[in-house]
């Protein structure tokens, strides 16, 4: 999409987008949290009680609660995918293939009801059991280990493509800014990229516990 929707410019866009408009959402989130400390719910209603407000001010946390869910609902469904090709790259079914086979391979995941149930489950049954340990045994444990894993897949990939693909091409088309291909309609992705990409104003942060000072 970056490539299409006019590279550089396009991450411009989308930079601007997230230090103008998720940047101040994700603080004010914080700052509920802090003063809440309660489910998104909950912080809102006792927000609203404390400022003398109507209690209809928890519709805020609740909008978000099934917003959260929502994403929830199909970011399970692609987790589940991740995991198909996870295991597909370890045991080396993509090897030798062109885009066309690894294409096929995708293609025959998504026409398969058990298999695309049995990814869902155990991505599910994954969450569920790091949420289950609590902020800090289960979602800190987790971002300790799978953040540096990210890392260390971003820099192999890199290195990868740099080694055996036309890595000066791929930059200078994904990258070189095109102005002109810069429309409302690609501007709007960029924003939706922008909430996207940290989960801006789904009341995630609202429940969290933080530390004063």
């Amino acid at each position: 999409m970056v490539g299409e929707s006019g590279g550089a410019a396009f991450v411009f866009v989308y930079l601007l987008c997230i230090a103008l408009i998720g940047l101040p959402i994700l603080v004010s989130e914080w700052l509920l949290g802090r003063r809440g400390q309660k489910n998104p719910a909950s912080t809102m209603s006792e927000l609203a009680r404390t400022a003398n407000k109507p209690k209809a001010w928890a519709i805020v946390g609740i909008s978000g609660i099934i917003g959260a869910f929502l994403i929830l609902s199909f970011y399970s469904v692609i987790g589940g995918w991740s995991l198909y090709y996870t295991l597909n790259s370890v045991s080396g079914a993509f090897s030798g293939q062109d885009a066309d086979g690894i294409g096929a391979l995708f293609n025959g995941m998504l026409s398969n009801p058990g298999l695309l149930l049995l990814g869902h489950s155990v991505f599910m049954l994954l969450v569920i059991g790091i949420v289950a340990r609590g902020v800090t045994k289960g979602l800190e444990g987790a971002v300790r280990i799978l953040m540096p894993v990210l890392a260390l897949l971003l820099v192999v990939l890199i290195g990868y493509g740099m080694s055996t693909g036309h890595f000066g091409e791929a930059l200078t088309y994904m990258f070189n800014p095109d102005w002109s291909k810069l429309t409302a309609e690609t501007v709007l992705a960029a924003l939706g990229h922008a909430f996207f990409t940290p989960l801006f104003g789904d009341g995630h942060y609202d429940g969290l516990r933080l530390l004063p000072g």
